[in-house]
């Protein structure tokens, strides 16, 4: 073996070891969980908005279980988890966008607002108390109940991703 070679084999094996002593661990979602936690818990997530869609608590709750997973290590427990989820959905609302010149909106938006409440026991400074919000708009000329369901399946996906990131993602 060539001096180069076995140089870039030393540097090579220096790196993985560095990589390997890591306290924090890093995972292709872009999670950074440190090896402490085993576990996550979500709690059922109400529906205290004004308006109400009756699937939206269960597929916003099953959702974000399911982000973790399939994006983490971490094992589910109906007990408080090391990373632990509660809180409650606090908005469900359209509102009018795009008015055009007869003052008539040519899109609608659909917003869902989550209030959530992460701890995190192993780490108390990741722990988090606080909204999220997002939406999808929809042509004025459909009605709600024709796209609701795609419209609240691709907001719950933002809403999820928004929340695993603030939790795990650490960037």
């Amino acid at each position: 073996m060539n001096r180069y070679k076995l140089n870039n084999w030393i540097g090579a094996l220096a790196c993985a070891l560095v990589v390997a002593s890591c306290s924090i661990k890093y995972s292709f979602s872009g999670a950074s969980i440190s090896p402490e936690s085993k576990t996550f818990s979500v709690q059922f997530f109400p529906n205290m908005a004004p308006l109400v869609n009756p699937v939206l608590s269960s597929t916003f709750t099953e959702a974000l279980k399911m982000k973790f997973l399939t994006g983490t290590r971490l094992s589910e427990t109906d007990d408080a988890g090391d990373l632990a989820f509660e809180g409650e959905i606090t908005g469900y609302a359209v509102t009018p966008q795009a008015i055009t010149a007869g003052e008539v909106a040519a899109q609608n938006r659909l917003t869902i607002s989550v209030h959530v409440k992460f701890t995190n026991e192993q780490d108390p400074a990741q722990s988090y108390d606080k909204s999220f919000s997002q939406y999808e708009d929809y042509d004025s000329q459909r009605n709600l109940s024709d796209v609701e369901g795609e419209l609240m399946e691709a907001i719950v996906k933002k809403l999820v991703e928004d929340i695993f990131n603030a939790a795990v993602a650490n960037w």
